[in-house]
């Protein structure tokens, strides 16, 4: 019983570390079915299939555009706390 406990406090600290990235993960997702929602908003709404089809586009080159500079940061990050090779014997 108490390695469960233990097993979940791990998993716990675990995700609480990991929050900013599922942060971040989330919002790509809402990103990229931003351009899908709209459409369906505007089906909704009973508009025709130009203005929805151009809401749409317009909507998804926003969000991918966002997405680019999001993911190309998240890069970034990655880079910084990438550890360096370790410095074997050379022969």
């Amino acid at each position: 019983m108490v390695l469960i406990f233990s097993w979940i406090k791990k998993e716990l600290i675990y995700i609480k570390d990991s929050l900013p990235e599922i942060i971040k993960g989330i919002i790509l997702v809402a990103l990229a079915s931003f351009g899908v929602a709209f459409a369906l908003l505007f089906r909704y709404l009973g508009y025709n299939g130009t203005i929805i089809t151009f809401v749409g586009i317009v909507a998804e080159s926003i969000s991918l555009f966002l997405c680019y500079f999001l993911f190309r940061n998240y890069l970034k990050s990655e880079e910084k706390t990438k550890p360096s090779k370790s410095m074997g014997k050379k022969i």
